[in-house]
């Protein structure tokens, strides 16, 4: 099983604050996302230049797809970055991770996504979204999916209904399995009518979690669970510190999350997804995939930012191996 990526390609820009003064020079109401333009750019890079800082390939779909490479599954990626040293960082960071990826580049700065961290735990963004949305049709040709057979898409990208339509009409042609994780209830509230054509024509899997199954269906998580199992092969309803429901038409499993002692939940939703799609690479049931998808959700979780530490990858494959036998 090889997995293509499809997804806005952000840098993660992560600043451990010691106190709320630098969001409140910066006016970010805090626990917020704000998109800013990049006239901003220069005045948070100069006010952060002299903090700890640690930055990384992101956007959810890119998260998935680390996550799935660091598991030893074949991965490559599709995503749009600047001609800037920022966009060299991200192409570099997917390389070292093992990820072939395809990242197109474009005059306009790579996107980056400051998350400032308070000494709560709590997260506010500044996102500048920048090449990452310049991603266009005409760039999903057939070549770039020959060579997979799974397409994992992000629900950032919806808004550009002409790019989704176009990467899901050919990797049903080339008879890929496609999933899609909703990413975010606004996301899903904003373009309702267009998930509702698209997933129950090309969608295999669907990832949401308790609030976008909501604002899919209305309904509640085994509700939503049983409306999304009528829509797609495998439904997966991820409900926070309960776990998670997973229907596939047939059966209908409950796992429970991790223990975990929470630090950032910033990454669960795209680790629970690299967990699980392994599992599926591996012809494991269900319940499995689901025990697997938790598992690196609870431990990314208990670490600031989207990915797991390298220090923690020998006790997950421990566990890997105990769920798997």
């Amino acid at each position: 099983m090889k997995i293509l990526g499809l997804g806005n390609a952000l840098a993660d820009v992560i600043i451990r604050l010691t106190n709320e003064d630098t969001i409140k020079n910066l006016n970010l109401p805090k626990g917020s996302m704000q998109l800013i333009q990049s006239d901003d750019i220069p005045r948070i890079n100069e006010i952060i230049k002299l903090m700890p800082i640690e930055m990384i390939s992101g956007g959810s779909a890119a998260n998935t797809i680390h996550g799935l490479a660091r598991l030893g599954v074949d991965c490559g990626y599709i995503g749009k970055i600047g001609c800037d040293d920022v966009g060299n960082f991200y192409e570099t960071d997917l390389k070292k991770a093992g990820v072939d990826s395809v990242l197109f580049r474009s005059q306009t700065d790579t996107g980056r996504a400051f998350t400032f961290i308070t000494p709560d735990g709590e997260r506010t963004f500044a996102t500048y979204l920048g090449a990452a949305i310049e991603l266009q049709p005409e760039d999903i040709i057939p070549d770039l999916f020959k060579s997979y057979n799974h397409l994992h898409i992000e629900g950032y990208l919806v808004s550009n209904a002409l790019l989704i339509e176009k990467a899901l009409l050919l990797a049903k042609k080339l008879n890929l399995k496609i999933s899609l994780d909703l990413s975010s209830y606004n996301v899903v509230e904003a373009n309702l009518t267009f998930l509702k054509k698209i997933i129950p024509e090309f969608v295999d899997i669907l990832f949401a979690n308790e609030e976008e199954s909501k604002a899919y269906t209305g309904k509640n998580p085994r509700e939503a669970l049983e409306e999304i199992a009528e829509k797609s092969d495998i439904a997966v309803v991820k409900i926070g510190k309960e776990g998670a429901l997973i229907k596939d038409g047939k059966k209908t499993f409950k796992v429970n999350a991790f223990p975990s002692k929470v630090l950032d939940t910033t990454g669960a939703g795209d680790q629970f997804a690299a967990g699980f799609l392994y599992g599926l690479s591996q012809n494991l049931d269900l319940e499995k995939c689901g025990k697997l998808g938790a598992l690196l959700a609870g431990k990314v979780i208990e670490n600031y930012g989207a990915r797991i530490p390298e220090i923690l990858w020998p006790l997950i494959f421990e566990k890997l191996d105990t769920i798997k036998n």
